[in-house]
């Protein structure tokens, strides 16, 4: 069963409680809401199995001789219903890095970034006839993603992708692109070609694969012209 993108609305007191407040018991949790103990049992069990909230490795309370109530708290994809900025980290960390070392040394990083994920893929793909390679590299963001999808125009194929996870990164550094083009061009063992950009106002990304044009190797390095 694939997990929902967010919680329920209804469960954002609780997960809000756990965020100010810490870790808590079902009962605390209760109390806090100022709901019945069973209305606080309920959405806990429905937030555990989504996987928002986990059970506390060892924040334990003591009610009574040998017994204990479990406290939970917020887990990974709990802590990310809340507002983070990954993105301008990210973005700060390419841009110091390529003043202060360099747009070499940012070329350098790139190209083994693109080095790890072929030498990641590359098991997975490596037998498999054309289809099924563009079908698994749908992954190539986010495992099951949802929003990449393989077309065809004719014989040519298109990957396209609705929702970049990185767009605010990659519209200041368009450099970084240049992972995913080359990733795609190895894995593949042709040319790829992004005809379509977020960074242009084309609401996706579009990676036409030129099945014609066997290409054994892609340099990083800046993102390519548009094609006309």
């Amino acid at each position: 069963m694939s997990r929902k993108l967010s919680p329920p609305a209804s469960a954002r007191p609780l997960l809000e409680s756990l965020k100010r407040k810490g870790p808590a018991t079902i009962r605390e949790l209760a109390l806090r809401l100022r709901v019945t103990y069973e209305a606080a049992r309920l959405q806990i069990g429905a937030l555990l199995e989504g996987g928002w909230v986990m059970a506390a490795a060892e924040e334990r309370t003591l009610r009574g001789p040998g017994r204990r109530a479990q406290r939970f708290v917020l887990s990974e994809a709990g802590e990310h219903v809340f507002p983070k900025r990954y993105d301008a980290l990210s973005s700060e960390l390419v841009a110091t890095l390529a003043q202060s070392c360099g747009p070499k040394t940012l070329l350098a990083v790139l190209e083994r970034m693109t080095q790890a994920r072929v030498h990641r893929w590359r098991p997975t793909l490596e037998r498999l006839p054309l289809k099924a390679r563009l079908q698994a590299l749908r992954g190539l963001y986010e495992e099951e993603d949802a929003y990449m999808e393989v077309k065809w125009r004719g014989k040519v194929p298109l990957l396209i992708e609705r929702n970049c996870p990185f767009l605010r990164v990659a519209r200041a550094h368009p450099a970084l692109c240049s992972v995913s083009i080359c990733t795609l061009s190895r894995l593949l063992g042709v040319r790829v070609v992004r005809e379509r950009r977020f960074q242009d106002g084309d609401g996706c990304c579009v990676f036409r694969v030129c099945v014609d044009d066997p290409l054994a190797d892609m340099p990083v390095g800046a993102e390519e012209p548009r094609p006309a």
